[in-house]
């Protein structure tokens, strides 16, 4: 049973062969992704994660942790507040926000930095039956 308030937290570091994967498995070959140089001529100034990148640790989160198998993704809307760059290690947070008819339920996504600071802010709303 999911609760209003029920949590979970999980860190991943935006690796290189993580960043391969993505693009290989997206089909997203941006070079600010995969160039340093390139990446270096960019308001960045050096390479960043795809996207898809937190995307995955959500997503993750829903289906394994919570509430995990049977979860069903219904909708998602992220915000993204700064860039994640190659090595930066994220933590992703999903909450139980409200609680709808329908066993539908709606997660707050949040991911922040080794800095403590936001890269993204979303919801998530899910059917899932327990």
């Amino acid at each position: 049973m999911l609760n209003i308030g029920n949590s979970f937290s999980t860190s991943v570091t935006a690796e290189e062969q993580t960043i391969q994967e993505i693009a290989r498995l997206s089909g997203d070959i941006n070079p600010i992704h995969l160039d340093e140089e390139y990446a270096k001529q960019t308001v960045f100034g050096r390479r960043i994660a795809h996207a898809l990148f937190c995307q995955n640790i959500i997503s993750m989160i829903i289906g394994n942790h919570l509430p995990g198998p049977g979860a069903i993704l219904l909708s998602q809307s992220f915000h993204y507040r700064k860039p994640v760059y190659i090595g930066d290690t994220i933590e992703t947070t999903v909450t139980v926000k409200e609680i709808r008819a329908g066993n539908r339920y709606v997660l707050n996504t949040i991911c922040k930095n080794q800095e403590n600071e936001l890269v993204l802010d979303g919801e998530s709303v899910i059917k899932w039956t327990d």
